[in-house]
């Protein structure tokens, strides 16, 4: 992967906390043109730097109250990615990431009540070939969620404070 610069740093920076904030602001406190924030901006999404863009849609806005963690065992590590996927088809399940210990595979998912993610866990996760066994966490309430913090360049750090005086 090609390098990020602190140009990079401070643009990825301003946009992680709006992502909305329109380029002629993100020129403005970096001190270049529009067209340089667009130009570094389509490089790091090219780069996979910035992975993703849009809105967040909050699940019990569209009936899915329900939020659980699933914990996946295989009969054989080697059945990982064959597993998710199969797991990337059910689209309760928003996130999938290989781990370490007992379990092999933890899946975040979104259902509509308990029934739905009792027979999301019966029918579909449980019945894919390869899976062993399931643990199951329903998380109560989500406390808060947040994008990595990208770390400012030391200068500019120092420029930052002496605008604020």
């Amino acid at each position: 992967m090609e390098k990020v610069d602190k140009l990079d740093l401070k643009i990825l920076g301003i946009i992680s906390q709006n992502a909305r904030i329109p380029f002629k602001d993100v020129a403005e406190e970096c001190g270049v043109s529009r067209a340089a924030i667009h130009q570094r901006v389509q490089r790091l999404i090219k780069l996979g730097v910035i992975t993703g863009s849009g809105y967040h849609v909050d699940p019990r806005a569209v009936n899915f109250s329900t939020c659980a963690f699933v914990n996946i065992s295989l009969e054989r590590a080697s059945m990982c990615r064959q597993v998710a996927t199969e797991l990337e088809k059910i689209p309760e399940i928003v996130e999938c990431h290989f781990s370490t210990g007992h379990y092999m595979l933890f899946v975040k998912v979104y259902c509509k009540d308990n029934e739905h993610l009792k027979n999301l866990l019966g029918k579909s996760i449980q019945s894919i070939e390869g899976v062993k066994s399931t643990e199951t966490f329903i998380s109560l309430e989500q406390t808060f969620t947040r994008t990595i913090s990208v770390p400012v360049p030391e200068e500019e750090k120092k420029t930052r404070q002496t605008k604020k005086k």
